[in-house]
Parts: structure tokens; sequence; C-alpha cells
């Protein structure tokens, strides 16, 4: 048989047994930077706001935080793409491709996205203190250096794991919703009746939306993928991992929103702490167990957010000024984020409102975060993976609404507050 017919017979070999067991288990490891930003996504923040948005407004806003899932989804996937294909994180990008101007504004930015997030979710720490009769000084300050602690020695890498074990007590918002028992027909009634003139309305909808886009998920998931060297090759499942991710994390805001326009819905004149919304729920749940469900959950969703938006910091700090990201300035920035929302959380009276209000500050910073992760998309990917046609025309679209949404409810309600 000659050299040619040989060549022809050869065929490619079969995956070794320890190839076919290899293969799926490396997917699996893929897995973790999506579903843990989608898990700090639904932080304290975004579950005292998904909670007033239902005593106040009923079901209506629940149409807006499914809608949502397209949106966020296709942010975070934006993010994987550029981590995977340059091996670069955002600020590194922005520096290289958009200039240092960028880079520093985005950094501004992002510092101011993060101190919102700390003061969400040391509020969310500070109202479960409350719960149990402690002090805002006592809680804060322990809060405050526990965060410190971690951030200075450098183990908040080293935790993330536990942060996302820590995040699964969210997952008790689903029990909440279930003991709430609503009503179908409600449901669908408000879910098509939206009072788009209401400026109330409008402003805590710009909440949501701030809630739900934060700048350091951008920052935080496409380092976490340059850190973990994922490969072209492991872009589908970390697709699928931001996928499973995004879904997760509006179910559970949909979940607490579901419960209190259920539970709470015309009472939110005393929604003033988070001790009012877990006695609020506490018919539903039982006044022995409404307690410790709820503050494990809002807990559980503070830490995984404080310690992914601090990575985040981190990360984007290194990024935009090119240099070792545990370095003297990167600490003073941080410990001053970290002392303003403190001192913000300290000296406020209406927790719930301090938050919804940090919420609604994300909105207008998403026009910055979104418009250099698009221009992103078409200048740093390779040609290949990069955004054109119909994918460019439906991101373009898909930020736009974003940012109207955002921007028109954020407006309306300083309008609101400013006339009254």
């Amino acid at each position: 048989m000659d050299s040619s017919s040989s060549s022809e017979l050869t065929v490619k070999p079969a995956p070794s047994v320890a190839q076919t067991i290899v293969a799926p288990l490396r997917q699996l490891a893929v897995w973790g930077p999506g579903i843990l930003v989608m898990l700090a996504d639904s932080d304290a923040g975004n579950v005292i706001t998904a909670a007033q948005s239902g005593s106040q407004w009923g079901y209506r806003l629940l149409p807006l935080l499914l809608l949502l899932i397209p949106g966020l989804y296709m942010v975070q996937e934006l993010t994987v793409r550029l981590g995977i294909f340059t091996g670069h994180g955002q600020g590194t990008l922005i520096r290289k491709h958009l200039g240092p101007v960028w880079a520093w504004l985005s950094l501004a930015n992002l510092a101011l996205a993060v101190t919102g997030t700390l003061v969400t979710d040391l509020t969310g720490i500070a109202g479960v203190g409350e719960m149990y009769g402690v002090s805002h000084g006592v809680s804060l300050g322990l809060a405050v250096g526990a965060i410190l602690l971690v951030v200075i020695t450098g183990s908040y890498r080293r935790t993330e794991r536990a942060a996302l074990v820590i995040g699964l007590f969210e997952l008790a918002f689903f029990i909440v919703a279930w003991k709430s028992h609503p009503d179908a027909a409600t449901v669908l009634t408000q879910a098509v009746d939206i009072p788009f003139g209401n400026s109330g309305f409008l402003y805590l909808a710009a909440a949501l939306v701030g809630a739900v886009f934060n700048p350091w998920m951008v920052f935080y998931q496409q380092a976490a993928v340059v850190e973990k060297g994922l490969l072209p090759e492991d872009h589908r499942s970390e697709r699928w991992d931001t996928a499973i991710g995004a879904v997760l994390t509006q179910l559970l805001t949909a979940a607490v929103l579901v419960a209190a326009a259920t539970l709470l819905q015309g009472s939110s004149s005393g929604l003033t702490s988070v001790g009012d919304i877990s006695d609020a729920l506490a018919p539903a749940l039982g006044y022995d167990i409404a307690k410790p469900v709820f503050a494990a959950g809002v807990l559980g969703a503070a830490m995984v957010a404080i310690i992914v938006a601090s990575l985040s910091l981190a990360w984007g700090f290194g990024e935009v000024t090119g240099r070792e990201r545990q370095t003297k300035p990167f600490y003073i920035v941080y410990a001053l984020c970290l002392c303003t929302a403190a001192l913000v959380v300290g000296f406020s009276g209406d927790l719930v409102r301090l938050i919804i209000a940090a919420q609604a500050l994300n909105a207008f910073l998403l026009p910055m975060v979104l418009g250099c992760l698009l221009l992103l998309a078409r200048k740093a990917l390779p040609e290949p993976v990069r955004l054109r046609g119909w994918g460019w025309g439906a991101a373009l679209a898909g930020s736009a609404i974003i940012i109207l949404l955002g921007l028109t409810g954020g407006v309306a309600g300083l309008l609101s507050l400013g006339g009254s």
C-alpha cells in the first residue's frame, strides 16, 4: 500500500477516557465569575429597592425586571468576550484604545459606583444590626474594620469562594415569594397597568435599572476572566455562566418584589428600615423565622457585593494606572470610598430612601460605562469576534434603551424632589 493510500486511511484517534472526563470538568471549572458577579448584583440595595417598589407600586415594575435580563446578559457577555479574546481588563483596554483621559474618567466613574454600592450594602448591614438592637456605630465600625482588613491583607481573593457560598443565602428570597401566595390575576392586571406619567414610579424604575447595571460588574467580570486564564475555547461555557447568572439575579429581585407587592402594598410610607420590611414579611414566614431568613438574605447579598465591588476597584485601579493592584494610592482611594460611605450611612435617618438614591445614582453613570464598552467591542476585539451587522445594531439599541430608561427616571425623580 502506498503512502497516499495509507494517509487516506488514517483516522483521528478517539479521545481517551481521561480526556472524556476532563473536558466536561474543565467546562464546569470555567464557571464562577458570571454567577458570582450576578449574586453580587442582587445586593442589599437591590433587595431593598425591589421591596420598596413592590410595596409602593405592587407588581407594576415586575415586567421591567424581567425585560432587563437580555440587556444584562448582553452587557456582561461583552465583558467576557473582551476579557477572553484580548487578555486584558476593562481599564487596560480603555487606556490603550481610548486614551488616558477616558481611562481616568472611567476610574472615577468606577470609584463613585463602588462608593454607592458600599453605601447601599453598609446600609443593609446597619439595618440588620438594627433588627437585633445593635447601634449603627457598632455595626458600621465592625463592618468597616473587617472590610479594610480583608482588602489590606489581600485575602479577598481567597474569600471569593466563601462569598459564593454566602451569596446562596439569597435563595431565601424565593421562599419568601412562595410563602406570600401572590394572586395571579392581580399580578397580570397590575403588570400591564403602567403609570408612565408618574415621576415617583419613574424614579423607582431608574433605581431598579441602576441596581441592575453597575459599573463595577463590567470591571470585575472582565478582570476575573483574565485572572482565571480563560481561553477562546472557554467562551461558550462562560457565556452560559453569565446567562444563568443574569436570569438568577433578576428572578431573585423579582421574588422580593412579588413578596413585597403581596404583603406590603400600601405601607410604603412606613418603610424606613430593613426591620420594617422584615416585620411586614413576618406573617408569611412566621414571626420566628422571618427575621433570621431575611437577615441572612440581606447579609449574604451585602457581603458578596462588597467583596466583588472592592475587588473590581482594586483591579480597575491597577489597570488604569498600569501599577500593581495593591499600592499605597489604591489603599488611600479605597479607604476614602469606604469611610465616605460609612459616614453617609451613619448620618442618615431613612436608610431605605438612602439606598434608593444610591441605586438611582448608577443610572447617571451608565452612559460612560456602556459607551466605553461598545467602543471597545468595535476597536479592541479581533475581527472574527468583533460586533458587526445585526449584533452591533442590537447592542446599540439595547444600550440606548437602558440609558434612556435610567436617565428619564432619574431626571424625573430629581425634578419631583426639587419641586416638593
